[in-house]
């Protein structure tokens, strides 16, 4: 089981959502591990409504792009005024939006976001937005894959779930996390659980011989084929020179 410390004098993680639409969380982040620190007052969310921020009547947050184009952009003159709301509410939290061309969303990044006082997320929608909110505010962009989703929302709740996750004590056993896909720079080992034989498909035999170096040799071995097979780029970065 978990434990979630109380009383440490450490203040909550927090994350705090600019979106369209706050009904979408928490979501998944309200369960399970995630959903039990949360309730542990580890970390916190809360979200503001970009719409707040509109224009006239009708709270307008977007226009059609300059230079013509399909879509519509989320406006400067509304995003401006909610970032710096949210300055004032975290003051200390980087600014990141969620965006497909931003730098790509990994452990190492999830880790160090993980270590600070949290984050204040902007989750787009449409065509995107205005640049010149991401030059004046000072945005980090990151993205979350090689793919488009409608909005950011859903980004947002990956990249929340993937910090919290490694703070102190939402986890049950620390070692879990070492042995994990990408702390090591490889793709994680098979697991196997009981029954011992399913379908024919059986638990391979050095697993169950006890013999405790032996299973970690094995486990690195198998490690480093899945990682060669999946995902060499991981084996030899683009920035790395191969021999």
């Amino acid at each position: 089981m978990p434990h979630f410390p109380s009383g440490d004098g450490r203040p909550p993680w927090r994350a705090l959502v600019l979106t369209l639409f706050p009904d979408a969380f928490p979501g998944p982040l309200g369960v399970s591990l995630a959903g039990q620190a949360r309730d542990a007052g580890i970390w916190s969310l809360d979200t503001l409504q970009i719409r707040d921020f509109g224009l006239g009547k009708h709270r307008q947050v977007d226009d059609t792009p300059a230079g013509g184009g399909a879509g519509m952009v989320l406006r400067a003159d509304v995003l401006g005024p909610a970032l710096d709301h949210a300055s004032t509410l975290s003051p200390d939290a980087p600014l990141i939006y969620l965006s497909p061309r931003g730098t790509p969303l990994t452990q190492s990044l999830a880790r160090s976001l993980a270590e600070g006082p949290g984050v204040t997320l902007l989750a787009g929608r449409f065509e995107g937005i205005d640049e010149r909110v991401i030059a004046a505010k000072g945005l980090k962009e990151v993205s979350i894959g090689d793919y488009v989703l409608a909005g950011g929302e859903v980004a947002a709740m990956v990249l929340i779930e993937a910090c919290i996750r490694l703070l102190p004590g939402v986890l049950g056993a620390s070692e879990s996390l070492t042995s994990e896909s990408f702390e090591t720079g490889l793709l994680e080992y098979p697991q196997f659980t009981k029954p011992r034989d399913w379908q024919g498909r059986a638990i391979p035999d050095i697993l169950l011989s006890g013999d405790h170096k032996k299973i970690e040799a094995w486990r690195r071995e198998q490690s480093e084929k899945l990682t060669a097979d999946r995902r060499p780029d991981l084996l030899h970065p683009p920035h790395q020179k191969r021999s």
